[in-house]
């Protein structure tokens, strides 16, 4: 297991803009998806924009122009993506929210494995069935259950599953991340704006009593830079390690948000609900790295043994046991 500069900036822009969005989505209640994800894919697409003129990054014209018809499905799939889940994180704690959000890898392994006509083993099978079965019972001891965060879950795991197959199946565009990432923010802004207008957001949101707040303008303002830093810094992360390294890195750092949660923000949760999550996400993330035990990167001097990282979950998870049975 690693953890050098580029990891760490990744799990700290993570981190960053998972807090931040739930601060303006729960704290300060913000609640107009259309225009909270409308200005962060606008400050997304300029910046992405600026980076490319300035030879930042390498996003291709005519890449662009040529599949500026065929990407629209993974466009809007991307636009229902944020959406739900702003409207599921507005509702939902953050550990609720991660865990659920990985529900997506079910339907991403399910699709492909049809589409490509493979077998899937199952050792696997009951690895990603604990997570629905994880998600049932998660919801069936929420004692501040809300059917609608659950449901705008579903619904934004559903968009990221289908994006991500739809993303693997037409590598035949020859789109690069960063590529398609800018047709989405270009898409989203404009189909946000109509949506934007259809729902009343627009009106609703000139009369959010935080409108003019400083603590509301620099929160927006650091979640659309955190938000497309993110992007920048997974991009670059993943040109340096294994899919199954980046997999185990996101692992890591979904672990990690979620147990931080617990302390930057009011979770009630019972001790029942909170050691039944971090069992299920200890599992997964032992298996996950067990995967990449034997790999290595860019040599073994700022390496993280992996039973060192196993007794690193496990103090994370009992402390978050204990945290949740002081809060209950």
């Amino acid at each position: 297991m690693w953890f050098k500069g580029p990891e760490l900036g990744f799990c700290f822009l993570f981190i960053a803009s998972c807090f931040t969005n739930k601060y303006v989505l729960s704290q300060l209640k913000f609640t107009y998806p259309t225009i909270f994800q409308g200005w962060q894919t606008l400050v997304g697409s300029l910046l992405l924009l600026t980076a490319w003129k300035l030879g930042r990054v390498e996003i291709r014209k005519n890449a662009l122009w040529s599949a500026k018809v065929s990407w629209i499905p993974g466009a809007l799939l991307f636009v229902g993506n944020i959406y739900a889940g702003s409207r599921a994180l507005s509702k939902l704690p953050i550990p609720f929210f991660l865990l659920l959000q990985n529900t997506s890898e079910v339907i991403v392994t399910t699709c492909l494995k049809i589409a490509r006509k493979e077998k899937l083993s199952w050792l696997k099978f009951l690895g990603m069935f604990m997570f629905p079965l994880s998600a049932v019972i998660l919801a069936y001891n929420d004692s501040q259950f809300d059917p609608g965060g659950y449901i705008w879950a579903m619904i934004h795991s559903l968009c990221v599953g289908i994006y991500k197959v739809f993303q693997k199946l037409t590598k035949s565009y020859s789109l690069t991340e960063l590529e398609e990432q800018f047709l989405n923010y270009l898409y989203s802004v404009l189909t946000l704006i109509l949506l934007a207008q259809l729902s009343g957001d627009v009106y609703g949101a000139l009369e959010f009593p935080f409108l003019n707040a400083y603590r509301f303008r620099s929160s927006c303002c650091a979640s659309a830079i955190l938000g497309v830093s993110l992007k920048l810094a997974s991009v670059n992360v993943k040109s340096n390690l294994s899919s199954e390294q980046y997999g185990t890195l996101r692992l890591v750092t979904k672990v990690l948000t979620a147990c931080l949660s617990l302390v930057v923000f009011e979770t009630l949760l019972s001790v029942t609900t909170s050691c039944w999550y971090h069992a299920v996400d200890l599992q997964t993330t032992t298996t996950s790295i067990s995967k990449d035990r034997g790999s290595r990167y860019m040599g073994t001097s700022h390496s993280v043994s992996f039973q060192t990282i196993q007794q690193l979950y496990l103090e994370m998870h009992l402390h978050s046991c204990t945290v949740a049975g002081s809060k209950s």
